[in-house]
């Protein structure tokens, strides 16, 4: 009958390797955080020798190369990436910012929110307010139809809109867009169009006409100054035209758009 040692049928632990011991198969070291097992009897030939030894449980890293998360992440907040060389950390960003790719697409980084390409609007309106004028020359034609506007941005550009209701009997009334604040100086729309007498005219040939009229102007502003953009008007030959007619949709606005936007 066969005789089976029973102190042979497990792994005998015998803790960190050392030189002079004789080992035996089955036995265990440790060496450098690394568990290994005997697999020839042996003494005086060290681990990692794979003659004598077959690795049990590798061991980790402790940390000293950088791949330890704990000393690479130090503060609440922070983000772990791994750049060319190792495991980096990304301090967190500051109230509001998002998080992008660089300009390289290399690493993540924290950056200020774009506003979008709409920055600001300006709106009146004046349903019921009804502006008249029988002036051969550009007049205001009221306080409804004037909008004050502080650009954020030099390279920003106004879209200004305009939509009212007219009467007026029997001949043109036309229509301009004053702008005042402009670093040089107070500037009609209608003149920047060459030949152009007005940026919008109606006519109306009854005895009581009414009409409707809409415009829109893209303007460069170049500079940061509060800018006040007027509606003007003026009729053709001294009879009365009314801007505003009561009981309809007239409004007008300015809206600061991005320069990249177009």
């Amino acid at each position: 009958m066969a005789t089976i040692n029973l102190g042979s049928i497990k792994f005998n632990w015998k803790g960190d390797y050392a030189a002079g011991t004789a080992y035996a198969v089955d036995d265990v070291v440790n060496s450098s955080g690394t568990s290994y097992v005997c697999v020839a009897a042996s003494t005086g030939n060290a681990p990692p020798n794979s003659t004598y030894w077959n690795v049990m449980a590798q061991g980790g890293s402790d940390g000293s190369d950088g791949t330890d998360l704990t000393t690479t992440l130090t503060t609440q907040g922070d983000i772990l990436y791994r750049d060319g060389s190792g495991l980096q950390r990304l301090p967190k960003g500051t109230a509001g910012q998002v998080l992008q790719m660089n300009s390289g697409a290399t690493a993540p980084e924290y950056a200020t929110a774009s506003g979008g390409k709409i920055l600001q609007i300006k709106l009146n309106t004046s349903n019921a307010t009804q502006y008249s004028t029988s002036s051969s020359s550009y007049v205001d034609v009221g306080a409804a139809y004037t909008i004050v506007i502080t650009p954020t941005s030099a390279t920003s550009r106004m879209l200004i809109h305009v939509q009212f209701a007219n009467q007026t009997s029997g001949n043109r009334t036309y229509y301009d867009i004053e702008k005042g604040g402009d670093a040089g100086g107070t500037i009609h729309l209608s003149s920047v169009v060459s030949g152009a007498d007005s940026i919008s005219n109606n006519e109306q040939v009854s005895a009581g006409g009414n009409g409707f009229d809409t415009f829109q102007w893209i303007d460069d502003i170049g500079s940061t100054n509060e800018l006040t953009y007027k509606l003007r008007h003026r009729n053709g030959a001294g009879v009365n035209s009314h801007v505003g007619v009561a009981g309809s949709a007239n409004f007008m606005y300015v809206m600061e758009l991005a320069g990249d936007l177009f």
